[in-house]
């Protein structure tokens, strides 16, 4: 596809109006926008020069499922279908409201089948060997902070890096977050977290003074800038390898970790939804699965008749 023909596409397709709305008017963070705008960008990519297929009046439910086919041929996940899915239906009912198509091929296509995959849990006493495993130098005090941040309140690793200092308040150990949608929480934390925080700042301080930016991040890098995403991993994997009881731990299995062990403690659903920030009931409740899971190997190995 030209270069040409791609931009004329790409305007038949309306795209960029899509998200447009999705930032403005549904208020949707970069990192989700980016999403959409790469599945979008697959979705025309396929259906113009596989199926011929050159503006979205033309597109049919039979249209979406060889998309969908499409996407499971090259070894993607139910889940991940599931989202490409998503997407369109989100993408066409805008269409729809626009008065481009006249219906949503996509709502007319079934989700893909798929077991629900168990989010990872980390046992507990592994994560307290992961924290006291940091070494003791300014980039160990640092990514022991963070760590000790992402389990304490639960954050996914976009919401720690978007932190700003004014986003702490030591003295009430209390984190603003910024989640998906833009949407703020307060969330809690403990003194083990504070105290980490409080050993990190210093470090912290220094740094930030050879910056020239005009932010002000909570976590840095040695130069003083906002620390990524993907260094946040890194640091995180540094610290399984030195753990004897952990082969592998996503950033996101601290959050799972974070919810089903305030779910074990007796919290109520409720509440933990609202410290994950989790728009609805039924995304919290995948942790009642876990922490019955949870319950039952507990029961086969230390029950006699187990």
């Amino acid at each position: 596809m030209s270069t040409a023909i791609a931009g004329d596409v790409k305007a038949q397709w309306m795209i960029e109006g899509f998200l447009e709305h999705l930032e403005w008017e549904r208020n949707l963070s970069p990192a989700t926008l980016h999403a959409y705008r790469r599945e979008l960008r697959s979705w025309v990519s396929f259906v113009d020069s596989e199926l011929a297929v050159s503006q979205p009046t033309l597109v049919t439910p039979v249209t979406v499922r060889t998309y969908l086919a499409h996407l499971h041929s090259r070894g993607l996940a139910p889940q991940s279908t599931g989202r490409a899915l998503a997407c369109l239906r989100t993408y066409f009912r805008f269409l729809v409201a626009e008065g481009v198509t006249e219906s949503n091929p996509a709502a007319a296509v079934a989700h893909p089948r798929g077991t629900q995959r168990t989010p990872e849990i980390a046992d507990r006493y592994a994560i307290e060997a992961l924290l006291e495993g940091f070494p003791d130098t300014a980039a160990g005090r640092r990514d022991r902070a963070m760590v000790e941040l992402l389990y304490a309140a639960g954050l996914r690793v976009g919401e720690l890096v978007a932190l700003d200092l004014p986003d702490i308040k030591l003295g009430q150990r209390i984190v603003r977050v910024r989640g998906k949608g833009r949407k703020e929480r307060l969330v809690p934390f403990g003194r083990p977290a504070a105290r980490a925080l409080e050993t990190y700042l210093p470090e912290r301080a220094q740094w930030r003074a050879k910056a020239v930016d005009e932010q002000d991040p909570l976590f840095v890098n040695q130069r003083g800038g906002r620390l990524s995403a993907r260094s946040v991993r890194r640091a995180l994997d540094q610290g399984v390898r030195r753990t004897a009881d952990l082969s592998h731990l996503h950033p996101h299995a601290l959050r799972h970790a974070f919810a089903t062990h305030l779910l074990e403690a007796g919290m109520d659903l409720r509440a933990i939804q609202e410290l994950l920030g989790h728009s609805s009931l039924a995304t919290t409740q995948v942790y009642t699965k876990v922490d019955l899971a949870h319950l039952m190997a507990v029961h086969r190995r230390s029950h006699p008749r187990g």
